[in-house]
């Protein structure tokens, strides 16, 4: 991508810094964030930022391309204010794509979430999903609204992306949200401090873990071909939660053994528990397929 105006939603935090921060590079660069998890220290000086939610009036949408990535994005926060964050990831993303739409933006990509895939193995854009969550249930009403953009205005390419288990590391984007950084940077952190990390069950579920810097150049590719549809973005490997604990050892130069505690089943349901106690791992991705390029950071060198 080059010498386009962009707006990323969700600027300031994990993936939205990092991805505003490459697009910076060549690209006109406006990131938009309320700051409740984001921070601006993610954020190179050559980024425009903006304070405000995705639920303004005013929003800075005079732009040529649109990255949405802000949301309420976990099963906590949905239960600790449904309203909320109902407001935020769907009638914030209707506010939003009506928004750009009307200064002449043409290409939309947002986030929306691999969480309700089943336990079937691999995951494939194509298979029935249904909420069992309410971050679920946002996250499909997102695709749903983003499926009748594509029927209803010929000339909007808009596009979801499921992203695996995106993580980064020790100190990364994420290190000042504390429960709420990926597991990898929760760990990472704990290993480096000599604290044994808490791992549910025995430690042999798995994940595709992704790097973030796969996940930007994923992100980037469906907005260069003006992709419409839902793309899984991962590696199409996995690897269990042991494996990644000795891939964070390794790199770290420790020897941390972790803690198996018993999975609280109580907490979750049917859906939820099959998620904790099995995997996840991409189908090989459409992405991939159709940019033809690969992931490059596999989680042994990732680390």
């Amino acid at each position: 991508m080059y010498g386009q105006r962009v707006l990323v939603t969700g600027g300031a935090g994990f993936i939205g810094s990092t991805l505003a921060n490459h697009l910076a590079e060549d690209n006109e660069l406006i990131a938009l964030d309320d700051l409740s998890f984001g921070t601006t220290e993610n954020l190179h000086d050559d980024v425009t930022f903006v304070e405000g939610d995705v639920r303004d009036d005013d929003l800075p949408a005079d732009v040529d391309v649109c990255f949405h990535l802000a949301a309420l994005s976990s099963r906590g926060m949905l239960e600790d204010t449904p309203r909320e964050g109902a407001s935020v990831n769907v009638a914030g993303f209707v506010n939003l794509v009506e928004q750009v739409r009307a200064t002449g933006c043409d290409t939309v990509v947002y986030a929306s979430t691999s969480s309700f895939y089943d336990d079937d193995l691999p995951h494939r854009e194509d298979e029935p999903v249904r909420a069992s969550t309410g971050y679920e249930a946002s996250m499909l009403a997102r695709e749903r609204y983003g499926e009748y953009y594509d029927d209803f205005y010929d000339d909007l390419a808009i596009a979801g992306t499921r992203f695996m288990s995106v993580y980064q590391g020790l100190g990364g984007a994420e290190a000042h949200k504390g429960e709420y950084a990926n597991t990898v940077s929760q760990w990472a952190a704990a290993i480096a401090d000599g604290e044994s990390p808490v791992l549910w069950g025995d430690g042999e579920q798995t994940r595709d873990f992704v790097h973030v810097s796969d996940v930007v150049r994923a992100l980037e590719a469906i907005a260069d071909e003006r992709l419409s549809g839902v793309y899984n973005v991962g590696t199409g490997e996995n690897h269990s939660f042991n494996d990644l604990i000795a891939f964070v050892n390794d790199a770290l130069g420790t020897d941390v053994e972790p803690v198996y505690e018993s999975v609280p089943l109580a907490h979750y349901n049917y859906a939820q528990r099959r998620l904790i106690v099995g995997g996840a791992i991409a189908a090989a991705a459409t992405v991939t397929r159709r940019d033809r390029r690969s992931p490059r950071e596999r989680p042994e060198a990732g680390f």
